[in-house]
């Protein structure tokens, strides 16, 4: 009590002010004292003082009531005297703290230390009129004492968590509250207790949360709501209090095994579906959070076929390994059991009723199934050559279903060298092979059921196309031999080599087919040849052309060999046979290209000129039909297209028609080709007369035409029964003359035929 009574003392605002004013007394009266004792020394000598100012710090409490201004310290000065006046100066001088005359220091309003715990003030001592400075500045703190005026606070929302069976005395997290006041007294320090949860949980003065037991299971409980009391004077049965709930989350761990939901599942599928199927899903219970579940499948029997796997929910899935044969077997029945490896040991869940063990039953739906191959892929071979039409190899395909339909096969691709036979499936050729055009063949064979819309499938057959040797070797490098004129005998003016279509092993042996007095040549031994010079004295001014004939025998079996000319040109070299000049040889013959062309074109012109030949011989032909009586007209041919009905303009049968009646007529004015044409009415006059006078008429008339032809005339003959046959004359009447004989005359005369001869309808109604 004694302990509590002189605590209180010293927490009242008065008690520390009492207690500096004792101190500032005490030490001002010893200066006061030390100065007295000290005597006088002359103004001239400098003497060494002691400082004037007595004083450490001043406190003041927080809280102060300010209805009038407290007294909280007083400022003492060996050099001050009634004429003296002090004066403050720093943080919150003149308004916070005042000095008056006596040096006594006010405080005027209410302090908070959670704002500003401390003030740095000086001092000064000046004369009465303040222009002159009686001692130094001296500078000092006032400390504003804190008393117990906030409460902890905590901050919000505040949450931790667990592992499941952590073992007891884990920290499961640390709260922390906040206490505006002084820290360094018991105002400011916090205590923690817990109001719940005390029999898993603990708290201590730091805030630690740890766990008193090692049963935590998320299963059972995964959260925990614990409400926390914080007080500050945590030694002192009073104190200001906060509260707050905190959230302790339990995190999970794998420590349940995964059981079956089902005893049993069943299934169905097609017998046609394909590996990899999905059948079906075995879902699994596991009472732990899905990161940490991890099942393990096991199929008895039937592994090779089935499989299981995880789903994404960590469920079995049942999945195809392999294709099923409802022919084969139509159902299948196996077990799976579901095991776990879990972190505790045993399981929090175990016992003998657990589900780890299922039956599964499968039924296989007999599905039409195509036909079936032996093999997906065929190989064959065979060699090139003459075309024999023999066996190179046959497929196989069978209907896998109990109807077992026969197979038929046939081979789409219409360019393919293969035919197939489409009862037994025997491959055979089409045509010739050779491995040089194409070494390789790739072609689809189709077995479908012979039934109306059988089903198909198909299979690939690669034909590999052997070599024969079949072709002669060939002349290369042939343009890198020529002769310089300074080349000297046994010069070697080029080498040359050969190339062969054919896979040949071999080496190829070159001779000279026929001798030569300037070449010689030298077979290297691999498969090139040297192309030496005999005698020198080329020139390229008497360039003749030098041809060697070389034999070259390839290595093949059987052997094949060829004779190929070696064209030498004559050339200008420089140092090191390099080439500047060379003279082509003469060309003495002609290439037998050329040669067809040449005769194809002769032929081509040939068949033109008898074309043209023959078209003018037709076209000159005239067909003259007489009758057996008098002749009533004759038709003058003439090479001339009419003009259709510009003839109407083209011809003045006036002309023709003036030797009637009096003889005369009037000749059209102009030198125009024809007259204007015009029917002229009947003469009876003799036709020689009017010849004769047309005659008269070109014989004096110099702009006349002569009328050397009788194509234009307008006479016909005084007993013609069937009158003029212009059309610009003709009778719009019909006519009793029988025609029918035109049809006689041909097919060049069908058309007028049908303009003049009887038309059956006619004749038919006449009847």
């Amino acid at each position: 009590m004694m302990k509590q009574s002189a605590w209180r003392q010293m927490t009242e605002p008065g008690f520390w002010a009492g207690v500096l004013v004792v101190l500032c007394t005490l030490s001002v009266g010893a200066d006061v004292h030390q100065a007295l004792k000290t005597p006088s020394m002359p103004s001239k000598v400098l003497q060494r003082h002691k400082r004037a100012w007595k004083w450490d710090k001043l406190y003041v409490n927080e809280e102060m009531p300010t209805k009038s201004p407290i007294k909280i310290g007083k400022l003492e000065n060996t050099f001050f005297t009634s004429s003296a006046r002090y004066n403050l100066s720093g943080e919150g001088a003149n308004d916070i703290f005042t000095v008056n005359d006596n040096g006594d220091i006010l405080v005027h309003v209410k302090l908070d230390r959670e704002e500003k715990s401390v003030y740095k003030l000086s001092a000064s001592l000046f004369n009465n009129d303040f222009k002159r400075q009686l001692d130094q500045d001296d500078t000092f703190v006032i400390v504003v004492l804190d008393i117990n005026d906030n409460s902890p606070v905590f901050p919000p929302d505040i949450s931790g968590s667990i592992t499941e069976s952590s073992r007891a005395g884990t920290i499961v997290m640390t709260v922390k509250a906040t206490d505006a006041d002084d820290p360094t007294t018991q105002n400011g320090m916090v205590g923690y207790k817990l109001l719940n949860g005390t029999d898993l949980f603990s708290i201590n003065n730091d805030g630690e949360i740890r766990t008193l037991t090692s049963t935590l299971d998320r299963e059972k409980q995964s959260q925990y709501l614990i409400a926390i009391q914080a007080k500050d004077m945590p030694e002192v049965t009073s104190g200001n209090l906060a509260t707050t709930i905190v959230t302790i989350n339990i995190n999970d761990i794998n420590d349940n095994i995964a059981t079956f939901k089902s005893r049993e599942y069943r299934y169905s599928v097609k017998e046609d579906s394909k590996p990899g199927y999905q059948i079906g899903i075995l879902g699994v219970e596991d009472k732990d959070e899905i990161q940490n579940k991890d099942p393990t499948f096991t199929i008895h029997k039937f592994g090779e076929v089935f499989e299981m796997k995880q789903s994404n929910l960590k469920d079995g899935v049942l999945s195809l390994k392999m294709p099923l044969d409802f022919e084969t077997l139509n159902a299948y029945t196996f077990s799976v059991n579901v095991d776990e490896q879990t972190v505790s040991k045993p399981p929090d869940n175990r016992g003998p009723n657990l589900l780890t063990r299922a039956q599964v039953f499968i039924s296989v739906i007999d599905v039409d199934e195509p036909p079936v191959f032996s093999r997906n892929e065929y190989k064959f071979s065979i060699d090139e050559g003459p075309f024999k039409n023999s066996v190179i190899g046959a497929v196989s395909a069978k209907d896998p279903d109990a109807t077992a339909y026969k197979i038929r096969y046939s081979i789409e691709d219409p360019n393919c060298p293969v035919t197939v036979d489409p009862v037994h499936g025997h491959l055979s050729l089409k045509k010739q092979l050779d491995r040089e055009e194409e070494s390789s063949y790739l072609f689809q064979v189709t077995a479908h059921e012979d039934i109306p819309n059988g089903l198909k499938s198909y299979a690939k057959v690669n034909l590999t196309v052997l070599d024969i040797n079949d072709n002669a070797p060939e002349l290369t490098n042939g343009r890198d031999v020529y002769v310089c004129e300074s080349d000297k005998p046994g010069t070697i003016i080029g080498t040359v080599g050969a190339s062969d279509k054919d896979e040949n092993p071999g080496r190829f042996r070159f001779t000279l087919a026929k001798r030569s007095s300037n070449f010689s040549l030298t077979d290297n031994q691999n498969n090139t040849a040297s192309i030496r010079l005999r005698q020198g004295g080329f020139s390229t001014e008497h360039s003749v052309e030098h041809v060697l004939e070389i034999e070259i025998v390839d290595g093949g079996t059987p052997e094949q060999k060829s004779i190929n000319l070696l064209q030498i040109k004559v050339c200008t070299c420089q140092a090191e046979r390099r080439v500047e000049y060379c003279m082509a040889y003469a060309q003495t013959g002609m290439s037998v290209s050329a040669i067809l062309a040449i005769l194809l074109c002769i032929v081509t012109i040939l068949v033109i000129v008898i074309l043209m030949v023959l078209r003018r011989r037709y076209q000159k032909e005239v067909l003259v039909t007489k009758s057996s009586g008098e002749i009533h007209e004759q038709l003058v041919r003439y090479d001339e297209e009419g003009g259709g009905e510009m003839d109407t303009n083209g011809y003045d049968v006036s002309i023709l028609s003036s030797a009637c009646h009096d003889g005369s007529f009037q000749p059209a004015t102009g030198p125009s080709l024809y007259a204007v044409v015009k029917k002229p009415s009947a003469c009876k006059g003799d036709m020689a007369v009017m010849i004769e006078v047309k005659k008269d008429e070109a014989d004096h008339d110099r702009d006349g035409i002569p009328y050397d032809t009788l194509h234009i005339y307008g006479y016909e003959g005084s007993e013609s029964l069937a009158g003029s046959l212009s059309s610009l004359d003709s009778s719009s009447t019909g006519s009793n003359y029988d025609y029918d004989f035109l049809h006689e005359w041909g097919p060049r005369f069908r058309t007028l035929a049908q303009l003049y001869g009887v038309d059956g309808s006619d004749t038919d109604s006449s009847d």
